[in-house]
């Protein structure tokens, strides 16, 4: 029977070494299956700001930028002059405002009340956003500034758009303008006044 013990222990330890065995098999072979059901993926993106460059004419086809009221765009109006109005008058003046080509968003405009300086009592104005280039008695369009509009204010002025130009060697569709000032019956002789408008941009 002694002779037999050691031989029972020996199987023993050999069937737990086999079972330990399969046991670290099994393990390996667990990983393998894990990581073959793992997988990665990435997203990025690059972001960059658009360009937007909002320009103006007063002859409605040589534009450039006028940033500051010091570097404000001088309108030129019609006959009779404006240093030289009576009661009654109503004098013209084109102006244009487009998207330079570099532009990547179209615009919605507005225009403030003018600033003034000196005398401008006795005289109101109307803007009309005209079809085609030119300003004169017969021109219409769509009101952006009210008529008899005191010069010094902007009445309920009306925003418009600018679209977009079509590609970055086309500049954008202008928005043709029509100044028309207007002298009261109250105008006194020798008053002079300046008024100057802003036009505010805004991409869309």
């Amino acid at each position: 029977m002694s002779d037999m013990r050691p031989a029972d222990g020996r199987a023993r330890r050999r069937k737990v070494a086999a079972i330990l065995a399969g046991g670290v098999v099994i393990g390996v072979g667990t990983m393998a299956t894990l990581a073959a059901w793992t997988d990665t993926e990435y997203a990025t993106g690059t972001f960059t700001g658009g360009k937007f460059t909002f320009q103006g004419s007063t002859d409605q086809t040589n534009f450039s930028e006028h940033t500051t009221s010091g570097a404000a765009a001088v309108l030129s109006f019609t006959s009779p002059l404006v240093t030289q109005m009576s009661p009654n008058d109503v004098v013209y003046s084109a102006y244009a405002l487009r998207l330079y080509r570099d532009s990547t968003n179209g615009a919605n405009v507005v225009i403030t009340a003018p600033s003034t300086t000196g005398t401008t009592s006795n005289i109101t104005y109307t803007v009309i956003k005209t079809a085609t280039a030119g300003c004169n008695s017969g021109s219409t369009g769509t009101v952006v500034v009210p008529a008899g509009t005191a010069l010094g204010g902007v009445g309920a002025a009306t925003a418009f758009t600018l679209a977009a130009p079509a590609n970055a060697t086309t500049d954008g569709v202008p928005a043709y303008l029509c100044f028309k000032v207007t002298a009261g019956a109250g105008l006194v002789q020798g008053q002079t006044g300046t008024a100057t408008w802003l036009f505010t941009a805004t991409s869309n």
